[in-house]
């Protein structure tokens, strides 16, 4: 019975038709994104409502802060999915084991090592960036509390991204659902009826995380061979994990890089005072949650993809591309003109503060607007690690964002000194990466079919 019931959530990535299975993929990776996002945008919204704007300037100035330090480990996650996908396209139900127990291995390395790194660095990360006085105390206490939920965080994301290979996308979903209503209750509890400010809301989200990792670890105990996670055989296997650090570590290091860029754009941002902070805090709440749109087909063509790569269906693999890139775009697109034209009513969730408003609305219109043009490098980018080819978009993407964004930091920003020209970079460095990313995609694409399409 329970046999019967783990194949219901498991996908058959490698016939049928690409367009329906493509969707029913991503829809609850998208709802997902959209409710891990929350777990901060709650934050942001409680105590921007019902605490003062220096809490929520720095509740939600930490979110580039955060993703630096977990990007690689992030990125690991990718080359796990890569490999373990790899592996269920080839039928290797050896590599499988050996895979998932490493997985679990680097889940719980990389959660303790982080929350370590961020208990003690989050005071020097945030004095460095030019953190408002007003401001430092409650975001290092905020970040304190939050990394101590890392290690259930990275727990989460490993085994979701072991479900993920496997075509299961709905279960890590349900347990956002359960997390995420915990985590709402908790924020109004802790702030509203005790009074707590940042403590309260970085308490609610660490016991939000410990909800998730525990369904993770539930359901992948109780899968059904090879996809069972064993506790007893948690260690790690040296050939599973080179090839995992030959895909994540490139990915993670570019998300890095790309996190850096944004911490220099912060530090940028921070000059201009605690309502610019809080106000672009606000806006990158809706640039996030349409980023998850983005990242859904992002790993919807690194699953389908690796595993069709795997079992030598190449066409399928040419057509995956093509329909994450074209829902990408659009649906993300969509997202993004609704979110600019009802402005107001979007930013007015988190503070009614006029001024505020102001900075959020300028973002918004010059950065959000424009944000499905990123489709072209994430979804070319993931096709390639799809493909086993992971440091070609990571060098394009370092130079193509994170280095044009530090160069005009440095010298368009320094000179003008304008919120709005420093935000015009974001689409000016979407663009130009885009740009060269899905050229190298399409050069790898026909360096890796082309035997291929000779023989046939």
């Amino acid at each position: 019975m329970q046999n019967k019931k783990n194949e219901t959530v498991r996908m058959d990535m490698l016939s049928g038709n690409l367009l329906r299975k493509i969707i029913v993929f991503a829809l609850p990776l998208i709802a997902s994104g959209i409710l891990q996002q929350s777990f901060n945008a709650i934050d942001v919204a409680v105590v921007g409502r019902f605490s003062s704007s220096q809490a929520l300037a720095a509740v939600g100035s930490n979110g580039v802060i955060i993703s630096i330090m977990i990007n690689l480990f992030i990125g690991i996650s990718i080359g796990a999915n890569v490999v373990i996908a790899n592996y269920i396209g080839r039928n290797n139900e050896k590599g499988i084991r050996k895979s998932i127990g490493t997985v679990a291995a680097i889940a719980l390395i990389s959660g303790l090592l982080l929350m370590v790194m961020g208990i003690t660095l989050a005071r020097p990360i945030l004095e460095w960036m030019n953190t408002p006085d007003d401001v430092i105390d409650l975001a290092t206490l905020y970040l304190r509390i939050f990394f101590l939920g890392m290690p259930f965080m990275m727990i989460y994301n490993f085994g979701a991204a072991v479900m993920r290979s496997m075509g299961d996308t709905r279960r890590p979903f349900y347990s956002l659902v359960v997390s995420g209503i915990v985590n709402t209750l908790l924020n109004l509890l802790l702030v509203i009826r005790f009074g707590m400010s940042v403590e309260g809301v970085a308490i609610a989200t660490v016991v939000a995380n410990i909800i998730n990792a525990s369904f993770i670890i539930y359901w992948l105990t109780r899968e059904d061979d090879p996809y069972k996670l064993n506790i007893r055989k948690i260690r790690l296997s040296m050939p599973e994990l080179k090839k995992m650090l030959q895909i994540g570590v490139p990915a993670g290091l570019q998300g890095m890089v790309f996190s850096t860029a944004n911490i220099f754009i912060q530090s940028a941002i921070n000059q201009y005072g605690s309502d610019a902070i809080a106000g672009s805090a606000a806006a990158l709440n809706y640039e996030v949650y349409c980023y998850f749109i983005v990242s859904a087909f992002c790993q919807a063509a690194v699953a389908f993809i690796s595993q069709n790569y795997g079992a030598g269906k190449y066409d399928r693999c040419r057509q995956a591309f093509r329909i994450c890139m074209w829902l990408s775009v659009i649906t993300c697109g969509f997202a993004n003109v609704m979110i600019t034209w009802q402005d107001s009513f979007f930013i007015g969730i988190f503070s009614s503060s006029p001024e505020v408003l102001h900075f959020a609305s300028i973002r918004l219109h010059y950065v959000l607007l424009l944000q499905f043009i990123a489709s072209s490098y994430e979804i070319s980018g993931s096709a390639m690690r799809g493909l086993g080819y992971s440091m070609t978009p990571t060098i394009l993407t370092i130079f193509g964002t994170c280095v044009l964004r530090l160069l005009w930091v440095y010298t368009v920003n320094e000179r003008l000194h304008d919120f709005k020209i420093l935000l015009c970079i974001y689409p000016i460095s979407w663009i130009v990466t885009g740009s060269a990313v899905y050229i190298a995609y399409r050069i790898v694409q026909r360096k890796v079919f082309s035997e291929h399409d000779r023989k046939v």
